[in-house]
């Protein structure tokens, strides 16, 4: 095999496998290093399309059982197959890793099996277990991703103690389970468990769940998976965890009275956020500078200090997302073939996957009012809504936040059914600059839950047409 290349992307996450295609697509001669066996990083293999998998399932099986009976639809002996449910999801999981190497060979991207690192600036050392060799090439992708953090003094064993990844392959459901950490890996988790029937406890070290949503937001989501069967412990830090026979012992703390409290549970998910993952890539001795963080200090174009190495996705700074990452990804490949790659990060949609989804891009109101931006709120509730209603999904709202002097919006916010998908038609509304008067003489089909989404905008104006 040749083993000079103009670019090697190590990493064969979301980011670095878009990356490594769209530089092929552009003329570059492309080789990606993944140290996993399978290609699609935390996110195929272990993050957003398994837990998707496990959400999905989840929900159907407890509307098929809470549900359905309501609704005329009357399922006798109704049973969880967990065993079956995990199959369904390695098999997606399986079908979707297996076409990103197809995709790799339509693009004529050579993939690199092993742990990459750098030798120099411009040599890449792969390791696959067995065999050392080292590639040369003109530029240097860095996209290895992230990986789950703990609380110190806590051993994740990923049996009964465990990360997000333990929390996707539990062999039976938990009659009780602590979830530590009140953001959005730890809330869909919580929720797979909850439908299928554990007792699910949150405890937050900070007063309020999802650190950084829209503060309204925020708290309705709270009151809909307490509703749920979901309790929630904030303003709680955990001080000592302990195992035993059966079960394990979580002691936490009262921040404002200093109270200490125990809880016991079979399983205890630790989803505190992830860091940078960055060891074993060499970046002292290659002179990658980091920040006090970890995360590999990057410019606009996503150049390091070092010129013909980049770095792309949860290895620098912004939120740690797959979508993120592949828009930094191409991004990248564009910049490095000559074009105006460019990434808009005011405009990035976020979206955590419970019943119902909650999705948000731009700025929340408590983001604007610190900024000193004189904004104005445009609010439709769900319940309102004929799709909505006919669907028995009616719980949530849509808010949109435009600013008072020229009506751009500025933020969109979306708890209630189908809110993932939604969040699309303001992220691209914004991309463009819209206002509010904008998306409010856009025709939008009936009866859609998107009608939602035109009764906000008239309700910025205050003239929402069905509430």
């Amino acid at each position: 095999m040749d083993n000079k290349f103009d670019l090697i992307v190590i990493g064969g996450g979301p980011g670095g496998y878009v990356c490594a295609i769209r530089a092929a697509q552009l003329g570059l001669k492309t080789a990606c290093v993944e140290n996993r066996g399978t290609l699609g990083g935390t996110c195929l293999n272990v993050g957003c399309i398994p837990s998707k998998s496990l959400l999905n399932l989840s929900e159907n099986y407890s509307k098929a059982k809470n549900n359905f009976n309501l609704q005329g639809i009357e399922i006798s002996d109704l049973k969880l197959n967990i065993k079956k449910m995990m199959l369904n999801k390695e098999k997606s999981v399986q079908i979707l890793t297996k076409g990103v190497e197809f995709l790799f060979k339509k693009n004529k991207v050579t993939y690199l099996k092993g742990k990459g690192s750098l030798t120099d600036k411009k040599e890449v050392l792969v390791d696959d277990g067995k065999n050392k060799k080292i590639y040369k090439t003109k530029n240097i992708v860095i996209a290895t991703g992230s990986a789950p953090t703990s609380i110190p003094g806590i051993d994740i064993d990923e049996k009964n103690i465990v990360s997000s990844t333990g929390a996707l392959s539990l062999e039976k459901v938990p009659e009780s389970m602590i979830v530590i950490g009140g953001g959005y890996i730890g809330l869909e988790m919580g929720s797979v468990w909850s439908r299928l029937g554990s007792k699910v406890t949150v405890l937050e070290y900070l007063d309020h769940i999802t650190p950084g949503m829209d503060g309204e937001i925020s708290r309705e989501f709270q009151k809909i998976l307490t509703k749920q069967g979901i309790e929630f412990k904030l303003d709680s830090k955990v001080v000592d965890l302990k195992k035993a026979k059966l079960n394990i012992q979580v002691e936490y703390e009262d921040n404002k009275t200093k109270e200490k409290k125990k809880i016991l549970a079979d399983k205890v998910l630790v989803s505190v956020g992830r860091r940078p993952f960055t060891s074993g890539l060499n970046l002292k001795k290659a002179g990658v500078k980091t920040d006090d963080k970890g995360r590999i200090e990057v410019n606009e174009r996503l150049q390091t200090n070092l010129k013909n190495i980049f770095a792309i996705g949860d290895v620098i700074k912004g939120p740690m997302l797959a979508h993120k990452a592949e828009e930094e990804g191409i991004a990248v490949a564009e910049i490095l073939a000559g074009q105006a790659g460019h990434v808009n990060y005011d405009v990035i949609p976020g979206v955590i996957y419970t019943s119902p989804e909650v999705a948000a891009v731009g700025k929340t109101e408590e983001e604007l009012k610190k900024e000193n931006i004189s904004y104005k709120v445009g609010k439709f509730p769900f319940l309102a809504n004929s799709r909505a209603k006919v669907n028995n999904e009616t719980e949530g709202f849509v808010k949109i936040l435009a600013n008072s002097k020229t009506d751009k919006v500025l933020g969109v916010h979306i708890i209630g059914p189908h809110s993932g998908d939604m969040i699309a038609e303001m992220a691209l509304a914004m991309e463009f600059g819209a206002s509010s008067e904008d998306i409010a003489r856009t025709c939008h089909a009936h009866p859609t839950h998107t009608e939602a989404i035109k009764e906000a905008a008239l309700a910025v104006d205050k003239r929402p047409i069905h509430f």
